[in-house]
């Protein structure tokens, strides 16, 4: 059996370099991300000579949002690829089955208690301090009643993992359930009620039992969580402290499509205040993704899979001082009629690029399986530098 490093290794700072992996937000389209990974995997496996090699075993940190939670949580587990995208199409036809009675007005579209059921039945009961983990997990949600974004992870380190004596009425992040963080990253308004983590139990009767309101991490500015995970591994407040470097850090960033920003003014509902505002909303996501992607790219040295950001800015750079933080790779498609083209050889109207954007559609999940795979080919071997190799296999 080939020694990989084990749980405790992965996250140690011994002077090997590290490798995070970041997975964005997307819901059912999160089925791209998976034929990327399918690729990372296999040209791994190649690499080490180990058909039984998963992205658990090289990467340290494996972060995720929303439909990028559900993935990181099963990878940090050590499950293939393979084996997630089976619970994955399980999941989206299960959960979302469409109801007359719910369109996401006065209830929520779909049934959250179906999602908990199957994010239970994947991992289990155990929390963010069971020991089975293979490797690092970072999992973003929002938290609507306080408005702040919580960062939860499985670094044993971190401030608010273990109980503390002087607050014994706090609930430690590491005994929240794995399945419910990851149920609070997905918890989409509108499409998903949010889940209530209980915060302080009733132990102190001063504080009695307070839960927290979790909505999807995409509701943060981190729905690409690659920023928050660079933050994570290198500020001290997170308690990694792992060092910066373009020879130090490797970040992989996957994407679930990027929409195409251009909007029809002259549409029949354009004019009306309210579309302006979800429009304005929807484009705050995106323009949070492209902010992230775009620091990156500047706090990087510069890598064929960098795109242009915008037309006066071009490709980000040159880096700040020098002096690069990591090195990054980022994939991701554009739902837009030239990328298809150029992509597939086929000409899509408007109307079929609206059908596949939508999250929530399991009807769409071969078609997003073969646009994943075109993304998929973007992956080089050599984006996965030999240098960064160092420490994946102990002794």
């Amino acid at each position: 059996m080939t020694n990989y490093r084990n749980f405790e290794q992965h996250l140690a700072v011994d002077g090997s370099p590290k490798r995070i992996l970041s997975l964005d937000g997307g819901g059912l389209r999160g089925m791209m991300t998976l034929q990327v990974l399918h690729r990372i995997e296999s040209l791994l496996r190649q690499r080490f000579n180990d058909p039984e090699l998963c992205l658990g075993d090289y990467f340290d940190l494996i972060a995720g949002t929303s439909t990028g939670a559900i993935i990181a949580a099963g990878l940090s587990l050590g499950m293939t690829v393979g084996q997630i995208e089976d619970h994955y199409r399980a999941l989206g036809n299960k959960v979302f089955m469409r109801s007359f009675w719910r369109r996401g007005l006065l209830q929520d579209s779909y049934d959250a208690s179906a999602v908990a059921e199957a994010l239970r039945g994947v991992y289990g009961p155990g929390g963010l301090n069971r020991t089975d983990f293979r490797t690092g997990l970072l999992v973003v949600a929002k938290r609507l009643d306080t408005g702040s974004t919580w960062v939860l992870t499985n670094n044993t380190k971190a401030k608010y993992f273990l109980p503390n004596p002087d607050r014994a009425e706090t609930i430690p992040n590491g005994e929240y359930p794995l399945w419910q963080v990851v149920r609070a990253s997905t918890a989409a308004p509108t499409f998903f009620a949010p889940e209530k983590i209980r915060i302080h139990s009733n132990q102190n009767p001063a504080r009695k039992d307070i839960e927290g309101f979790f909505v999807d991490g995409g509701c943060s500015p981190h729905n690409n969580p690659s920023l928050q995970a660079l933050m994570a591994a290198t500020m001290e407040g997170y308690r990694f402290n792992w060092p910066a470097g373009d020879k130090n850090l490797l970040l992989v960033s996957v994407g679930t499509g990027k929409a195409d920003p251009r909007v029809d003014t002259g549409g029949k509902f354009a004019g009306l205040a309210a579309a302006q505002g979800l429009l304005a909303l929807k484009n705050l996501m995106e323009d949070c993704s492209d902010l992230v992607e775009t620091l990156l790219q500047w706090l990087s040295v510069p890598t064929p899979t960098s795109r242009e950001i915008d037309r006066e800015m071009g490709h980000a750079g040159p880096v700040p001082g020098g002096h690069a933080l990591l090195t990054y790779h980022r994939y991701n498609a554009l739902f837009t009629a030239e990328w298809f083209k150029s992509a597939l050889g086929r000409d899509v109207d408007a109307a079929h690029l609206d059908t596949m954007q939508e999250m929530d559609r399991p009807e769409n999940l071969d078609a997003l399986c073969e646009l994943g795979k075109v993304v998929a080919a973007q992956v080089k071997p050599e984006h996965l530098p030999e240098h960064f190799d160092k420490g994946v296999r102990m002794g």
